[in-house]
């Protein structure tokens, strides 16, 4: 059975970058519908399970406070807030991607992150500072901020994904559930529909234009194993089970180029006992571990295999994941003593982390299944190879070894005091980097790079941004970035192509 309808634009997914597309579109008059695979209660895919921290370029406080107008004065002036512009949000994303991002992507979303968060804000999206991760208290009794990353949304993830949904709401987007995007309708070398599945029904929506925001493929088991590699198939997935790849297959059928890094993708060191698929009961990334830079991190033959001090955590994070998945049984423990006990953060004193607690380590590897000689070797050999200095977490202290492979660089301190902690960490799949050529105001490119006429695309659906790791919050922000200008893009598209337009609000 199969019915029509017509919308000028027609949005697939539903999470951040899916939202605010369709917001922007519906900003420029376009009749919008969007498209949810799962059901309301599952809604918001990656983005509903985001920490909400949001990289943006800024200059001063001043800045910040333009999305953070309930900050008060005497707040302020306790607070210092290092610059981090547009030269430094793009350098970052170029170190750490080893200069591989495509540099239009790359600056087009740097210089527009500025911009969007004041939009997001203006459309009842709201920010707050991010003190809890990136800021610390000094002797003086100001909050210093560090790392890049002061800002995130109210109540995380879930807050975004309540406020973006209310405002496509008060706009008047309409919003299916539990209707997938199974195929777009070509004609003529346009894109003149979609058709979309509700349980046994297909129903063809005709459009003028289509924007995919469904997600990358870390969902699909089959494609992780045959595009990242064969281990894939063992790692947890953080977020939505939906982002299958279903909008890169359709957009691959009508002609789009594959662009970006297929091999690659953003994963994380996540506690072992972690749901094998996003909890939309226990959202906000409760089950991350990443206080690892103040750790010895050793796997289940007693090896390290990692620096944990090499930069700081926003830097590393994204491509430790993948470490820990190469190692025996996809596992690795996180050891601690009391020194920095109070130092981590807020994810190790949950409930549902998994821990084991001695008094000695010699108690302490008893509790663990490893090679427990050579756990407690290589414990002796990274305490007799850390060099004195003074220990900063707050800064990249120089704190390191010598005399043990891999080294650590930065935050050494021997592993002594008890008592001490071990936490099992596994590989969490966030997304995968492969996506579609997309130029820079969010037209799908075909082989020749010339736009598909009526296919737009944002969000994880993006090649070519991120290669091997990413600067924590960028995705979030590109997201946001690439929507906005996809929606507005697609919908002057749709309505040039309209005659007799009424634009409405």
């Amino acid at each position: 059975m199969s019915t029509k309808q017509s919308y000028d634009l027609v949005v697939v997914g539903a999470g951040n970058a899916a939202l605010c597309a369709a917001i922007s579109a519906r900003e420029e008059g376009a009749k919008v519908l969007v498209l949810e695979k799962g059901p309301e209660h599952k809604r918001g895919g990656n983005s509903f399970f985001t920490d909400g921290a949001i990289r943006v370029a800024y200059h001063n406080l001043k800045d910040i406070r333009k999305v953070m107008p309930e900050l008060s004065d005497e707040e302020a002036a306790n607070i210092v807030m290092p610059e981090y512009n547009e030269d430094d949000y793009y350098e970052d994303i170029m170190r750490v991607t080893e200069g591989k991002s495509n540099p239009d992507l790359a600056r087009q979303l740097v210089d527009r992150s500025f911009e969007t968060l004041v939009w997001m804000k203006g459309h009842g999206v709201k920010f707050e500072l991010n003190s809890d991760n990136q800021s610390f208290v000094k002797e003086d009794g100001k909050r210093q901020f560090w790392g890049g990353l002061p800002v995130k949304t109210e109540n995380k993830g879930v807050g975004l994904m309540k406020q973006l949904f209310s405002r496509a709401k008060e706009l008047g987007i309409d919003v299916w559930y539990e209707s997938a995007a199974v195929e777009l309708v070509k004609e003529d070398e346009r894109i003149t529909g979609v058709v979309v599945q509700q349980e046994e029904t297909n129903v063809t929506v005709n459009t003028a234009g289509v924007i995919l925001a469904c997600g990358s493929f870390e969902a699909n088991k089959q494609l992780r194993s045959q595009h990242i590699g064969e281990e894939w198939e063992a790692a947890i997935v953080r977020g939505t089970e939906y982002n299958t790849g279903d909008g890169i297959s359709m957009a691959l059928a009508v002609g789009a180029e594959k662009f970006g890094e297929w091999s690659g993708c953003h994963s994380i060191g996540t506690d072992y006992n972690a749901p094998k698929v996003g909890d939309f009961t226990k959202p906000g990334d409760i089950f991350k571990k990443h206080s690892y830079p103040l750790s010895v991190m050793l796997n289940n033959q007693g090896k390290r295999f990692v620096d944990e001090g090499a930069d700081f955590r926003n830097y590393t994070y994204a491509k430790y994941g993948r470490e820990i998945l190469k190692q025996p049984d996809h596992v690795a423990y996180q050891i601690y003593d009391a020194q920095v006990r109070s130092l981590l953060r807020k994810e190790y004193d949950l409930e549902e982390a998994t821990y084991y607690k001695a008094d000695t380590l010699e108690e302490l590897v008893e509790l663990l299944p490893v090679n427990k000689t050579e756990f407690l070797k290589t414990i002796e050999e990274y305490n007799a190879a850390v060099q004195d200095g003074e220990y900063n977490p707050t800064e990249k202290d120089g704190k390191g070894t010598v005399g043990v492979t891999p080294a650590k660089t930065n935050w050494a301190l021997r592993i002594e005091k008890g008592p001490f902690y071990a936490f099992p960490v596994t590989c969490g799949i966030t997304f995968s980097f492969g996506g579609l050529h997309v130029n820079s105001a969010g037209e799908v490119l075909d082989k020749e790079e010339k736009p598909l006429s009526g296919l737009f695309a944002a969000g994880e659906m993006i090649g070519g941004i991120f290669y091997h790791n990413y600067p924590g919050g960028s995705g979030l922000m590109s997201g946001a970035v690439y929507g906005k200008l996809a929606g507005s893009t697609a919908a002057r598209y749709v309505l040039g192509n309209k005659k007799d337009t009424k634009v409405t609000h």
